[in-house]
């Protein structure tokens, strides 16, 4: 089951135990990235550019439920 991302006025809600604030999510990525070795062979990525993201599942850290989370509004959302 998909799970749509949270936008400025709404947020996850894990729908078995109310759940607000911890969840794990599982993402699937296409990026690409500009990686610079130093000398010594070390990388670090200096830019990212996300080609297409999608959230595979989202899990309740509280209660462990999958496929139970829910979008609702964010309190002050639409004032």
């Amino acid at each position: 089951m998909a799970v749509p991302l949270p936008t400025a006025g709404t947020r996850w809600r894990c729908t078995l135990c109310g759940n607000l604030t911890r969840f794990d999510v599982t993402r699937r990525s296409k990026v690409v990235e500009y990686v610079h070795l130093d000398l010594a062979g070390d990388p670090k990525v200096e830019e990212r550019e996300v080609l297409s993201e999608s959230i595979e599942s989202v899990r309740c850290r509280w209660c462990n439920a999958v496929d139970q989370i829910e979008l609702v509004d964010r309190p002050g959302a639409n004032a």
